[in-house]
């Protein structure tokens, strides 16, 4: 079932059952598994994919390439694979550059 106002770009795949509240974006190549609701105002980034039964909150964001495999609450912004808070997985990618930048991770010694 897919609600008024969604707007659902190129390569999108969307499987049996899946339920999608009003005005969601899911941008191209998101894959949303079968029997997953969707809240309204939901937007998918690129790529993103969503594992089956799950509920996502309404207004939530999902960053792209993440990999959704637990239900979101309500308003919240997620990112990485697996899918977590948005705010604690830029902190892990910007923590990772960091460390390889100052050669931490250097096989070259």
């Amino acid at each position: 079932v897919i609600a008024d106002g969604v707007k659902i770009d190129n390569l999108v795949q969307i499987a049996h059952n899946v339920k999608i509240g009003e005005n969601c974006i899911i941008v191209s190549q998101v894959g949303i598994s079968g029997s997953t609701e969707l809240g309204s105002f939901v937007v998918a980034g690129g790529q993103a994919g969503l594992t089956g039964h799950l509920k996502i909150g309404e207004q939530v964001q999902i960053a792209a390439q993440s990999g959704v495999m637990r239900d979101i609450k309500p308003g919240e912004k997620v990112g990485g694979s697996p899918a977590k808070s948005l705010r604690v997985w830029l902190k892990e990618v910007a923590t990772i550059e960091k460390l390889v930048s100052k050669g931490k991770f250097n096989n070259e010694s």
